[in-house]
């Protein structure tokens, strides 16, 4: 199996065409909630834990029911594949956000492979993450030509090199025992196992 050696990132073979998420989440005030009022706003979430603060605050602050002191989280955007609780600590939710924000949904990814308090994994995302690819035959395939195996395959006397291929399919089930594979619409997010 193949590991990048100092923690080189191998670069995605897809394009996305759009910058890193902006992650945010819906805080509601449970007080208007519960009087079946709906009071609420979007906030941006790649902050930290006392700006996050500050703006839960404003919005209760603005509550038309007196009093109004608790809140919830009813929604959030740009997490990718990780889902939050209603009553996810501010310090999580910084701590994800900020990291998306940073390195995009792939670190999201990692946050659903190690778990978001995982402090010490998640700070060294760069280490880990080997790219988003459409499959993991399609990463065997870079790896490959990479380390120029098709090129030493061009080597061999021509009337053999109809006889001699890698089977990609097969080094791919091999690599994904080494591998943490997290899935989204277009492709797969690979790790390295050696978290």
């Amino acid at each position: 199996m193949y590991h990048p050696e100092g923690g080189e990132h191998l670069p995605s073979r897809i394009e996305h065409g759009r910058g890193h998420p902006e992650p945010r989440i819906y805080v509601a005030s449970l007080a208007d909630y519960n009087n079946g009022r709906l009071h609420g706003d979007w906030i941006d979430a790649a902050q930290d834990p006392d700006g996050l603060q500050a703006d839960i605050h404003s919005m209760l602050r603005r509550s038309p029911t007196p009093g109004a002191e608790e809140y919830a989280i009813h929604d959030y955007e740009g997490f990718g594949p990780l889902r939050l609780s209603e009553y996810e600590s501010l310090e999580t939710i910084s701590r994800i956000a900020t990291g998306i924000a940073t390195h995009g949904e792939a670190f999201a990814a990692l946050a659903t492979i190690l778990g978001t308090d995982d402090e010490p994994g998640l700070s060294r995302f760069q280490d880990h993450y080997l790219g988003h690819y459409p499959d993991i035959e399609a990463f065997a395939r870079h790896i490959a030509e990479e380390l120029g195996y098709e090129d030493e395959l061009q080597k061999l006397p021509e009337h053999l090199q109809p006889y001699v291929s890698i089977d990609y399919q097969a080094v791919a089930r091999d690599m994904e025992m080494e591998l943490h594979v997290v899935e989204n619409d277009e492709g797969v997010w690979l790790f390295s196992t050696r978290l």
